[in-house]
């Protein structure tokens, strides 16, 4: 049975980017490669396998009652991109699969408005496909009774989050269970969860940010001194003040933190932290608020970065009544499943773009807080680093 069995089955700024591509740079093209920080080896025949999930993936359609759901729930998607929604089909030959020595290749690329919503179903397919041609299961008692006292420890503690667990999930069924389980047993602690498809099953709120590609998107074509506020910017133009959660990493926290003007920290109603230390960032933002005379109690962090329970609720104790916080919490729900199983650390990340198919293709690079989440080659990163005056 297929892996993939809805459009829906995706996170929801997969949606929300897919549209910015298409309102504001309907022309643009990307090349998405595929990374894994964990350096796995792939039993033979792996991308004949992932292959032949893909394109299944093109005998996907919006159902009528998805529909109904979209229009409902995000009402910030115009009736132009649920008509575009409606009459989108995958097209397997976008992506390019090989294997090499038991590494796995992955190159996504095409119109960037097109290309995006392959992301998160890719990668949510190599992790199902990992375990199960391992031969790993899950323990299934183990599993529901860890997602129980997670979710009771978070309801306890009053600890507001999302599941944003989609992409290195054990499997479809392990999310689809432990997201029922969150949504009985941690009351309103449960704000939503990032997966469309789920949401729309479970009767959730559908939650979510912008990716960093946006930002990187916004480096290659305008610079990088001007891709946080230039990313800002069109956010807000395309979207009006919904969707407020912006990043920060893209090229730095403290580059971030320069390019935040007043106008943004008065429009974006949060931050969301995906890398480095998470104490320094909680002072670094209210420090900044507090430079805009904006009151940081008015507004949020979105702590993101490999969370678990327990640091999130420290986390919360850090903030205080200084700053709201909120939490979306991924690996550490979905793939929490026992019998010593390890999630895999994949991404897939913007590596080239240009503005049409007749300009020449631009590097894409993303540089974290964190040095060993970096992404593009080395000379560009170099390149990044001197530009930001980083080195």
């Amino acid at each position: 049975m297929a892996i993939i069995k809805s459009i829906l089955d995706t996170d929801l700024y997969k949606f929300t980017t897919s549209y910015a591509y298409s309102k504001l740079f309907p022309r643009a093209c990307g090349e998405f490669e595929f990374v894994d920080r964990s350096g796995g080896d792939y039993p033979e025949g792996f991308d004949r396998l992932l292959r032949q999930e893909l394109d299944h993936m093109a005998q996907l359609s919006l159902t009528r009652e998805e529909e109904l759901f979209v229009k409902r729930q995000m009402p910030y998607l115009p009736p132009t991109y649920i008509d575009f929604l409606k009459g989108f089909r995958f097209d397997p030959s976008e992506v390019e699969i090989t294997m090499e020595n038991r590494k796995l290749r992955i190159k996504g690329s095409g119109l960037l408005y097109r290309v995006t919503l392959w992301e998160t179903p890719i990668l949510a397919t190599v992790s199902e496909l990992w375990f199960r041609e391992r031969g790993e299961y899950p323990d299934l008692p183990y599993m529901q009774q860890a997602a129980i006292e997670k979710a009771l420890l978070m309801k306890e503690h009053g600890i507001v989050f999302s599941l944003f667990g989609m992409r290195r999930r054990f499997s479809f069924d392990v999310e689809d269970r432990v997201t029922g389980i969150l949504k009985q047993h941690a009351g309103e602690s449960l704000f939503g969860t990032s997966n469309v498809y789920l949401a729309y099953k479970h009767g959730l709120n559908v939650s979510g940010t912008h990716p960093h590609e946006w930002v990187q998107f916004h480096g290659s074509i305008y610079g990088y001194k001007m891709a946080n506020y230039m990313s800002m910017e069109d956010w807000i133009n395309v979207y009006d003040g919904d969707l407020g959660t912006v990043l920060t990493d893209t090229y730095t926290t403290d580059v971030f933190l320069g390019n935040f003007s007043k106008k943004h920290a008065a429009l974006f109603t949060s931050l969301r932290h995906d890398s480095g230390d998470p104490y320094l960032f909680v002072d670094k933002v209210i420090r900044r608020y507090e430079e805009l005379r904006v009151n940081p109690r008015l507004k949020y962090l979105v702590f993101s970065d490999s969370l678990n329970v327990e640091k999130a609720i420290q986390i919360k104790e850090y903030c205080g009544d200084r700053i709201g916080a909120t939490f979306g919490i991924g690996t550490n729900l979905t793939n929490d499943v026992g019998n010593n199983i390890k999630g895999l650390n994949i991404v897939m990340k913007l590596f080239r773009c240009r503005m049409t198919d007749k300009e020449e293709w631009q590097e894409c690079v993303k540089l974290s807080d964190v040095e060993g989440k970096h992404t593009g080659s080395e000379r560009e990163i170099r390149l990044v680093q001197e530009t930001l005056g980083l080195i």
